[in-house]
């Protein structure tokens, strides 16, 4: 029996991704446990930040840690918003000056449809994989947050910037050229972007994970209303688990939440 609070799977890539669960003590090779039945129980609350006990409210903190930290602010899902390169201070200038002022990559992915995004160079390919990439590829390098986010905005003209989950756990395979659309995508960027943008020959990058048997109609575990759940492993996609009667479990969006997790070996 392991237990501890969820944050999300650390994964490492070779022909298959390799995902592992931090839990406590304890790093859990999931890989090794497909096709095992696992036991998942609800035990209660532990913000990431401050360790309370109380209900977490987004991204694995509480509501307090939320509105307070860096890490939590708006220009996190919005990186047109960051203003380190104007030396403006939105939470703490230091901690965003160390991520907003590193080169930033604008790439195309595939996961159910093809969505534009934008990641941090030292996040590629796991900021991929976290979305269920089947395959992706790099439009341009910027040398800053904003930069890659104003031409991200444009391009959500022409693209989604959002994964269907659904969509995304029951594809496995991708019907379009990347390459193609890449160079469609840079064509729309704006010329004041283009100027800035390192643009090279970039290659698509292809994602394999270790599914064997994916979902036809996913439906999400909700482990606090449900307190308990108990199945067989058949997959991990993104940062879901796949059970075999199509029961899936989104580990990054119950960050925070503390389970205890029981192997039961077929």
């Amino acid at each position: 029996m392991f237990k501890g609070v969820l944050n999300k799977m650390k994964t490492e890539i070779n022909d298959n991704v390799n995902y592992y669960l931090e839990l406590g003590d304890d790093f859990i090779n999931l890989n090794q446990i497909i096709n095992s039945k696992l036991e998942l129980n609800f035990e209660g609350f532990q913000c990431l930040n401050c360790s309370s006990d109380i209900q977490i409210y987004r991204q694995g903190h509480c509501k307090k840690c939320f509105f307070e930290l860096p890490s939590t602010a708006d220009w996190v899902m919005k990186p047109e918003l960051s203003k380190a390169h104007l030396n403006i201070e939105d939470r703490d200038l230091e901690f965003e000056k160390d991520v907003q002022l590193k080169p930033h990559i604008l790439y195309l992915a595939y996961s159910s449809n093809v969505k534009v995004g934008v990641t941090r160079k030292s996040q590629i390919p796991y900021r991929w994989i976290d979305q269920g990439a089947i395959n992706a590829i790099e439009i341009a390098e910027f040398p800053n947050r904003f930069l890659a986010g104003v031409s991200e905005v444009e391009l959500k003209k022409h693209y989604a910037d959002k994964t269907n989950w659904r969509e995304m756990l029951k594809t496995s395979q991708s019907t379009v050229e990347l390459e193609n659309e890449r160079e469609k995508a840079f064509e729309k960027l704006p010329v004041e972007s283009s100027e800035m943008a390192k643009s090279n020959n970039f290659s698509t990058f292809k994602i394999n994970y270790p599914v064997l048997k994916y979902p036809v109609k996913p439906k999400s575990l909700n482990i606090i209303k449900e307190k308990s759940f108990t199945n067989e492993l058949v997959g991990i996609k993104g940062q879901y688990l796949i059970f075999k009667d199509e029961t899936v479990f989104n580990i990054r969006s119950n960050e925070g939440v503390v389970i205890s997790l029981n192997i039961i070996k077929s």
